[in-house]
C-alpha cells in the first residue's frame, strides 16, 4: 500500500458525516461542561481571594465554607469524570469502533494487512 492510498482512506473517513457526528456529539459534551467546570472554580478562586469573611465562616466546629467548597471541588471533579466515562462508554466508544473498524477494512483491501 502506497502513502497516497493510505491518505486517501483517512481523507474519506475525516470526511465521513459519521465522523463529523462523533466529532459534534463530543463537543456537545466536553465544551459545556468544560465550561460549567471552569467557571465553578474560578467562582472558588476568586471567593478565595475576595471574599475571604464569606469563606471564613465557621459551619461545623472547626470546618468552614472554604473547606466545604473546596471539597466540593474534587466531588465535582469525580462526578464529571464519572459522567464523561459514561457518556464515553455509550455515545462515543460504539460509533468510534464502528468508524475504525470500516477504515481498518478499507485499508486492508487497499494495500493487504499492514495496520
Amino acid at each position: 500500500m502506497n502513502e497516497d492510498d493510505t491518505a486517501a482512506v483517512y481523507q474519506r473517513a475525516y470526511d465521513s458525516k459519521e465522523f463529523h457526528d462523533l466529532r459534534r456529539r463530543l463537543a456537545r459534551f466536553v465544551i459545556p461542561v468544560s465550561v460549567a467546570f471552569l467557571t465553578w472554580y474560578l467562582a472558588y478562586v476568586l471567593l478565595a481571594t475576595y471574599a475571604t469573611d464569606f469563606m471564613s465562616q465557621k459551619l461545623w466546629g472547626n470546618i468552614n465554607v472554604a473547606l466545604v467548597v473546596g471539597l466540593l471541588q474534587f466531588v465535582t471533579t469525580f462526578g464529571i469524570t464519572w459522567a464523561y466515562v459514561r457518556f464515553a462508554n455509550t455515545e462515543i466508544d460504539p460509533p468510534a469502533t464502528a468508524l475504525r473498524e470500516e477504515i481498518e477494512a478499507e485499508l486492508k483491501s487497499v494495500g493487504g494487512d499492514q495496520g
